[in-house]
């Protein structure tokens, strides 16, 4: 199975779903704001891919974050302002067997897919 986690209305996540789609591998989508946010799985997600990768800085919610969070930002505090704020996750993350992927750039998912 193939699950795409994010949140439906982002452009980005989109892009994933259809290319997913087109080929064949019809992802289920775990959208954080209706779907929730497991803290373990997110711990899950932070070990496997480091917090920094998931940690989306470009986000209109990252701007809107306190200076002091941003300069203080480790681990534990990105797991709990991740947990806060599931926009600032990086999307989308799909998980396919073994394969995790975060984002979208079509050359990756050809190859990580074999497509």
């Amino acid at each position: 199975m193939t699950t795409i986690f994010g949140i439906k209305n982002c452009d980005t996540v989109k892009k994933a779903i259809k290319w997913l789609n087109e080929n064949h591998l019809n992802p289920q989508l775990h959208d954080y704001r209706v779907d929730g946010l497991d803290p373990q799985w997110l711990t899950e997600m932070v070990e496997k891919f480091g917090w920094e990768i998931l940690v989306n800085k470009k986000s209109t919610t990252w701007r809107g974050l306190d200076e002091a969070i941003k300069q203080n930002l480790d681990k534990a505090l990105a797991l709990q302002v991740l947990q806060e704020n599931p926009t600032l996750i990086k999307r989308p993350i799909v998980i396919s067997g073994n394969i995790a992927l975060v984002g979208f750039n079509e050359n990756e998912y050809k190859q990580a897919f074999g497509k």
